[in-house]
């Protein structure tokens, strides 16, 4: 949000924004600034409003600096934006006072000024804050997929909980299985040759989306499952379940819906290190 792209973007885009809207609805009593025609009057006002940005300008080439030293909170984001339309609303209402003789009531023109300039900053601030923030999903996506082929690639998985947080990183050597727990998953992994266990709040479902491709497939809807490690799929009384030949390590079900699935993938999987 702070980047400087994007503070040329915002200042750019309120800027038109205010010249559409002052010259479309006349506010801040601009009617009676000119008596003039009104493409004279788009001229006017046109060097007015770039003056009166003049204010944006200034207060985001400071939020720049700021932002580039220190973190700027939700809280004081708001209160700069209310200075800046305080600011803004305080420039319109000199003006107004000075070119309308006939205004004289300095606190009614104020307040007007405020709602207006309220209206000119915070319509086009809110917009862009949707379609910056949008954008920045889509970079954190792209980054997430990046971070996902670069850990096929590398053989290790990252692990983040389901605010984005990372926790653990495990490599495809070492990774076991996950198994489902309410609304956390726990991830078996062999540490020194043990089985060991790691608490994780996510979704079984978020991470058969992270790392189906990976090969560590769903094989039933509490269980995913490293193909690396499967030594034998057996079939029982009880149905497919998948033998890691790991000591202590349960055989891993396999429900109906994951069997032809798991059996293709296993029937094709390479062993590890071909």
């Amino acid at each position: 949000m702070h980047e400087r792209s994007n503070l040329v973007r915002l200042v750019l885009f309120t800027a038109l924004f205010a010249l559409v809207f002052i010259n479309t609805y006349k506010p801040f009593s601009s009617g009676a600034w000119y008596d003039v025609s009104d493409f004279v009057f788009f001229v006017f006002s046109s060097l007015i409003i770039l003056t009166g940005m003049g204010v944006v300008i200034l207060s985001r080439v400071l939020m720049y600096f700021r932002a580039r030293r220190h973190a700027i909170t939700v809280g004081q984001y708001g209160a700069w934006i209310a200075a800046e339309v305080f600011f803004m609303a305080l420039f319109y209402t000199i003006y107004t006072l000075s070119v309308n003789e006939g205004e004289r009531d300095v606190w009614h023109t104020f307040r007007g000024a405020v709602i207006n300039t309220a209206l000119v900053l915070l319509l086009p601030y809110t917009i862009l804050h949707l379609y910056f923030s949008r954008k920045e999903q889509a970079r954190q996506l792209q980054q997430i997929e990046e971070e996902h082929e670069a850990a096929g690639r590398s053989g290790v998985f990252s692990f983040r909980d389901e605010k984005g947080d990372f926790r653990l990183s495990v490599a495809r050597s070492s990774l076991l299985y996950i198994e489902a727990s309410d609304n956390y998953v726990t991830i078996w992994y062999l540490n020194k040759g043990t089985a060991t266990r790691f608490l994780l709040r996510n979704t079984l479902k978020a991470l058969d989306e992270q790392l189906a491709g990976d090969g560590i497939p769903r094989c039933h809807r509490s269980y995913m499952v490293n193909l690396d490690h499967v030594k034998v799929i057996r079939r029982g009384k009880e149905g497919i379940s998948l033998d890691l030949g790991v000591e202590k390590v349960p055989d891993i079900p396999v429900s109906r819906r994951y069997a032809e699935q798991i059996t293709r993938l296993f029937a094709r999987w390479p062993s590890p290190g071909t």
